[in-house]
């Protein structure tokens, strides 16, 4: 399968996947929380199997956050044998895939299959609509699954499918069917090619700011005065490009991606005019 849709940005550079065995763990201290820290950890882990057994790893799947942090590890380190991928093009969680030099040349036909696998838990007529993201997602976790074995949910009226691990894949077809609000649902395995295409929903909407500081635009997104938006940006609450910021003053631009949790997500599209009191106006894209 050589789809690059389905894999994602490959990186193209010359530099080769190394991390010497002397590395300096204590570059892991750096590191703000223990979360991040472990993360590290079981990449550098990840790199040296990779390096030593000349075989490919693969991370769980890993949200935006994760995603950026080991993407700017593995930039510091000049480490470019790797891409993210979720399975399909648009996909918000995604693995890391973690490859030899020896594959450089073959790595674009890589069987994503392989790596990443999809349930599809197909209602039953009366059923149809009566699912949401999250009731598939609570099913999932009542089942005692761990949110970094499950990628995306792609849901529609008629049911969904959901990517996974492939090693929790026949434990999900066993064990889907128990749970009630599934058990007249059909549970089967399907291919990547065969997801379902989902249509990403937004809202256009416009605000007003005095200027792109980020605090500014947190104030306007939320309808929520400065200092509540600074209470958030101190919360650790507001992401800027997948990657949290707590600077008040940190300047927004066109087509940034602004995440406010708890609140939704935002594409800065255009800055269309000022007022004549000097403030911009500001066409914004929200993800519903």
């Amino acid at each position: 399968m050589g789809n690059l849709s389905l894999l994602g940005n490959i990186n193209k550079n010359n530099t080769n996947l190394k991390i010497g065995e002397n590395m300096d763990r204590n570059i892991i201290n750096k590191y703000k929380n223990e979360k991040d820290r472990l993360l590290i950890s079981k990449l550098i882990d990840k790199i040296r199997f990779c390096e030593t057994r000349n075989k490919i790893q693969t991370t769980d799947f890993l949200d935006e956050i994760e995603q950026k942090l080991l993407e700017n590890f593995l930039k510091s380190q000049k480490i470019s044998n790797y891409f993210f991928t979720g399975g399909f093009g648009e996909a918000e969680r995604r693995i890391l895939i973690i490859y030899p030099e020896k594959l450089e040349n073959i790595i674009s036909n890589i069987n994503l299959n392989e790596y990443i696998n999809s349930v599809r838990i197909e209602l039953p007529n009366e059923m149809h609509g009566e699912y949401s993201h999250k009731n598939y997602l609570g099913g999932l976790m009542k089942l005692g699954i761990s949110r970094e074995k499950i990628g995306d949910i792609l849901v529609d009226e008629n049911g969904a499918d959901i990517l996974v691990m492939p090693e929790i894949l026949k434990f999900l077809i066993i064990n889907i069917p128990s749970l009630t609000r599934f058990s007249k649902s059909k549970i089967e395995q399907i291919s990547l090619e065969n997801l379902r295409k989902i249509e990403i929903k937004t809202q256009s909407i416009k605000i007003t700011v005095a200027s792109m500081r980020l605090d500014n635009i947190v104030s306007e997104l939320t309808r929520c005065s400065r200092g509540k938006a600074n209470e958030l940006l101190a919360q650790e609450r507001v992401l800027l490009n997948h990657e949290i910021v707590e600077k008040s003053s940190k300047e927004v631009k066109e087509n940034d991606i602004v995440t406010i949790r708890g609140k939704g997500r935002f594409i800065i599209k255009n800055i269309v005019g000022n007022s004549r009191k000097g403030r911009l106006f500001i066409e914004v894209e929200k993800f519903i």
